[in-house]
């Protein structure tokens, strides 16, 4: 055991050494605690200040969403325009989707530029590019022509894509639309084939493919 008059000195040279220490580098101290303080309380207002912010956000969207169910569609999407610009991500996200949804009614062609924006809009990550990429393609299905469809969507039917169902039934319609029998029954046979695929879309392609001629007929 070690003598008590050693452990005492101990103690004293310690306690100088600390004090030699404070001496130097205690403003330092007290800078660093009173940085850790304001970084924790302004990280705490922060994001209180986010959440706030997302509810009333919320709020908004719901009243846009109330005026375009109320048919009032001219309100709702400059309702959404205005959540787009301002409002937090998330929200910001879903707006620019809706407003898109909104032009739709009124002006195809102008709904079909704000989806394909979306589309390239690398930020949005691919799901939601490709929902929007495949938004614009049905707003497109009855008068483009199949090539346009086919680079529109052939690249969303890659195993693995997320809307890649959607992607061939779009050019299967597309391709029966303009009688290119061949490229019905290619983008057909890949719904039909795969156990993976909705059954309601299934059911949807065995009836179009009933509808098309045996081979040599078409």
């Amino acid at each position: 055991m070690s003598d008590p008059i050693f452990q005492e000195v101990d103690e004293e040279v310690r306690r100088e050494q600390l004090k030699k220490l404070w001496e130097r580098h205690g403003h330092l101290a007290i800078a660093v605690a009173v940085l850790i303080v304001a970084g924790i309380g302004g990280w705490r207002g922060y994001d209180w200040w986010l959440s706030k912010k997302a509810a009333e956000t919320g709020i908004t969207f719901e009243a846009a969403a109330a005026l375009s169910e109320e048919g009032k569609h001219a309100e709702a999407e400059a309702a959404f325009a205005k959540i787009a610009a301002e409002a937090p991500a998330g929200y910001r996200l879903l707006a620019r989707f809706r407003e898109a949804a909104e032009l739709a009614g009124r002006d195809r062609k102008a709904a079909i530029e704000a989806y394909d924006t979306l589309a390239a809009d690398s930020g949005l990550g691919r799901l939601f590019q490709d929902l929007a990429a495949v938004r614009a393609a049905y707003l497109l299905a009855d008068t483009a022509s199949y090539s346009e469809m086919l680079k529109r969507l052939e690249p969303l039917t890659a195993a693995g894509r997320p809307y890649r169902y959607a992607a061939r039934e779009l050019l299967a319609v597309s391709a029966w639309r303009t009688r290119d029998f061949d490229s019905v029954r290619r983008w057909s046979e890949l719904i039909l084939t795969d156990v993976q695929a909705p059954s309601s879309m299934r059911a949807r392609v065995e009836t179009l493919m009933a509808l098309v001629p045996a081979r040599g007929k078409g």
